[in-house]
């Protein structure tokens, strides 16, 4: 017997974790509302608070700019095995 697991949106988990920040019910009372398990609820509260520090400190521009260029890099290289196959399918058929 397999169990299937819930997938929760990122809307619904900013919701859940902003009321849990917000301190006005328990994580108990927040965990019967949105039937979600408190340990759930804390985690996506740790997150949220580390989301809000990280877009304060300029890390996720930081990060934005590294997967730039990565992905200009797997262009170039890309590009390189592209012209590379075509030379090879050409010699290739020569033969």
């Amino acid at each position: 017997m397999s169990k299937k697991r819930r997938k929760f949106s990122p809307e619904f988990k900013a919701r859940v974790a902003l009321d849990a920040l917000s301190g006005e019910h328990t994580i108990a009372e927040l965990a019967s509302k949105y039937s979600v398990h408190p340990n759930q609820i804390s985690t996506w509260k740790k997150q949220a608070k580390e989301g809000v520090a990280a877009s304060f400190s300029g890390k996720v521009q930081t990060d934005q700019q590294a997967n730039e260029a990565q992905v200009k890099e797997l262009h170039a290289k890309i590009g390189q095995l592209t012209i590379e196959n075509d030379f090879l399918q050409k010699a290739f058929a020569k033969i």
